[in-house]
């Protein structure tokens, strides 16, 4: 890793090179660039969760209860169509 006269060095190379003018552009858009680089490696990691979520059986949900039935209702409904055919 360079040192701090080393450092000095190469900023004043860049600043020959791109000019005082330059850096702030040139500053800003290497932030730019390493933000969207996070940004699609953090959404890789979560695809890959995604994959590794659904490789696992699907849970069953929980039967349905259905209501009882209750043997008055048809005896009722007999009684009526005796009464109306007698």
């Amino acid at each position: 890793m360079p040192q701090g006269a080393e450092w000095l060095v190469i900023l004043a190379i860049v600043v020959l090179v791109f000019g005082a003018a330059k850096l702030p552009d040139l500053a800003r858009g290497t932030g730019q660039a390493l933000r969207i680089f996070k940004a699609e490696t953090k959404g890789l990691r979560d695809d890959d969760d995604d994959v590794k979520d659904t490789t696992t059986p699907p849970v069953a949900p929980p039967p349905v209860e259905l209501p009882p039935t209750s043997p008055e209702q048809p005896q009722a409904e007999d009684r009526q169509a005796d009464k109306n055919n007698g």
